[in-house]
């Protein structure tokens, strides 16, 4: 079962994070996408977008490349923050 948190919760094990601010789909996934692969399994990510598509293509994206979306957390200004658990 996939357990749902804010990314302020978790924030302290996030092992990396991705800025993609300002970039267009499939930009903030296909970033994401190169750091989480370099992540050993189990490790953190912290996607930060602006683009109103990332909550749909990220959720998405994880699901299909076998990671566990954590949740995501608005962070004012219209960004937002994407947690990530890398999988197996």
């Amino acid at each position: 079962m996939e357990r749902q948190v804010m990314a302020s919760e978790a924030a302290q094990d996030v092992v990396r994070e991705v800025d993609a601010c300002g970039l267009l789909c499939p930009l903030p996934v296909l970033r994401a996408r190169k750091v989480i692969l370099s992540l050993a399994p189990g490790a953190l990510l912290r996607l930060l977008a602006t683009d109103p598509a990332a909550v749909i293509d990220v959720p998405h994206f994880a699901r299909e490349g076998g990671h566990d979306y954590l949740g995501a957390e608005d962070l004012g200004g219209g960004v937002t923050a994407y947690l990530l658990r890398r999988g197996a």
